[in-house]
């Protein structure tokens, strides 16, 4: 694939602590993306802010306000995780659709095609720079934006099932599954929103574990295992 997005979940990088970040994980992320980037594939990259922060279920913040401390979380997960991905040997750039002064540079397609042309990975950061859309919209958005062939889901689970496997034991995992299903079961790869602008820009995503070994690298090789969103 010559360009792909990858959304990964705040708390997957949390690892077992659960909140803030796991130095290990991090690294053993960043190990894998410059596998792929040493390939020829250009990486962009966003993360959610679910380790620092999950104001939509507070009852006292405005969701405005509970929506920009979010953004602000996920700034403060780009500019970590760049730095690791610099630590292994890896130029980077965090870009924000909004001014951060001069921790980030502002997002344009033009100023992400730059960063992809000078072998730089692309971080995505401050979702989308309005309340109301969540960093799943941000990752749909940023992937039609930068024209990437696929976005890959790292997730804390191994794939899109048709119920909780948390709650229940004979939940199915599905290997290929139609986008149009995922609306219509509700079935929440990603939100609603995303979901329909995946559908209509033909947008497929892979969503895989990130606990997984070695699975970033698998999700484009060919020994994929997870859940193939079609559309």
């Amino acid at each position: 694939m010559k360009r792909v997005l990858l959304k990964l979940s705040g708390e997957a990088l949390a690892g077992e602590k659960k909140t803030g970040f796991d130095e290990a994980t991090c690294i053993q992320v960043a190990k894998q993306v410059k596998q792929l980037v040493d390939a020829g594939t250009e990486v962009g990259i966003v993360i959610g802010g679910g380790n620092f922060w999950r104001g939509r279920t507070s009852e006292t913040i405005d969701r405005t306000k509970a929506d920009q401390i979010g953004m602000l979380a996920t700034i403060m997960n780009c500019i970590y995780v760049s730095e690791i991905f610099r630590y292994v040997g890896m130029d980077t750039e965090v870009l924000t659709p909004f001014t951060c002064g001069a921790f980030t540079t502002l997002f344009s397609k033009d100023a992400a095609n730059a960063c992809f042309k000078a072998g730089k990975v692309a971080f995505f950061a401050g979702g989308t720079g309005h309340p109301y859309f969540s960093t799943d919209t941000a990752t749909v958005l940023r992937a039609i934006e930068i024209e990437a062939d696929v976005i890959l889901l790292a997730k804390a689970v191994d794939g899109v099932y048709d119920s909780d496997p948390k709650t229940n034991p004979n939940a199915k995992r599905y290997d290929v599954l139609p986008i149009q299903d995922v609306i219509d079961q509700k079935l929440a790869v990603v939100d609603l929103t995303a979901s329909i602008m995946c559908m209509e820009n033909k947008m497929p995503m892979y969503v895989f574990a990130l606990q997984d070994e070695n699975s970033i690298v698998k999700a484009i090789s060919g020994d994929f295992n997870g859940t193939k969103v079609t559309v």
